[in-house]
C-alpha cells in the first residue's frame, strides 16, 4: 500500500482539511468581531497599532523551509497565547462595561472557543505525528502593566488584528502540510529537520 493511502496519512488530510475550515471560519468571525469592536470602542478602524507586547507575529522569515512541526508547534503556541490574551480582552470588557454590550462580550467568548478548539486541533495534530505536545508556561502571557482605557482598546484592536492574520497562516501552514510528497507520497516536513 502506497504512503499516500495509509491510514496515517488520510487521517492527517482530514485532520488537516478540518483544520482548514476551521481557522477560515474563525477568520470570518474574527473580522465580524473586529468591525464590531472597533465600532463600539469608537476607535479608527485605519489606526495604526505598534507591535503588543505578548502577541505573537504571524509573518516568519523563511516560511518556505519550516518543518511541519515546526509550524504546528508554532501555531499552537500563537494559539495559546491567543486564548490567554482574549480571556483578558473579556474580562476587561465585562469590567468596562458591564452588560451594557453582551453582544461584544458574546462574540469575545465565541471566538474565545473557537481559539481554544483550534489549539486542540493543532494539539492532535501533533499527537498523530508522534510529536510530544509542549506544555503551557502558566496560564500564557505575564498580565501586562496596568493599562489606561484607551491603551486597553488599542491592545484588543492589535490581538484581534494579529489573530486574523494567524489564521491565515494556519490555513497557509495547514495546506502545506496536507501536500502529499513528489517522491514519498507522504506529507513534507513533518520529520524533524537532522
Amino acid at each position: 500500500m502506497a504512503a499516500a493511502d495509509s491510514p496515517s496519512a488520510a487521517l492527517r488530510r482530514d485532520l488537516c482539511s478540518r483544520g482548514i475550515r476551521l481557522a477560515g471560519k474563525m477568520r470570518a468571525d474574527v473580522v465580524d468581531l473586529l468591525d464590531a469592536y472597533v465600532e463600539q470602542q469608537g476607535l479608527d478602524a485605519s489606526a495604526s497599532v505598534a507591535a503588543v507586547e505578548g502577541v505573537p507575529l504571524a509573518a516568519v522569515e523563511r516560511w518556505d523551509e519550516q518543518t511541519g512541526t515546526q509550524r504546528l508547534l508554532e501555531n499552537l503556541a500563537a494559539y495559546r497565547a491567543f486564548r490567554a490574551l482574549l480571556a483578558q480582552m473579556l474580562e476587561e470588557q465585562r469590567e468596562q462595561l458591564g452588560e451594557a454590550d453582551a453582544g461584544l462580550g458574546r462574540a469575545l467568548a465565541a471566538v474565545l472557543l473557537q481559539v481554544s478548539a483550534f489549539a486542540y486541533h493543532l494539539e492532535e495534530l501533533l499527537r498523530l505525528e508522534s510529536r510530544g505536545i509542549p506544555g503551557e508556561e502558566g496560564d500564557g502571557p505575564p498580565p501586562p502593566p496596568r493599562l489606561s482605557l484607551f491603551e486597553q482598546k488599542l491592545r484588543g484592536l492589535g490581538v484581534l488584528r494579529e489573530l486574523a492574520q494567524w489564521a491565515v497562516r494556519s490555513v497557509r501552514d495547514l495546506r502545506q502540510l496536507a501536500k502529499p510528497s513528489p517522491a514519498t507520497g507522504a506529507a513534507p516536513g513533518l520529520a524533524e529537520s537532522p
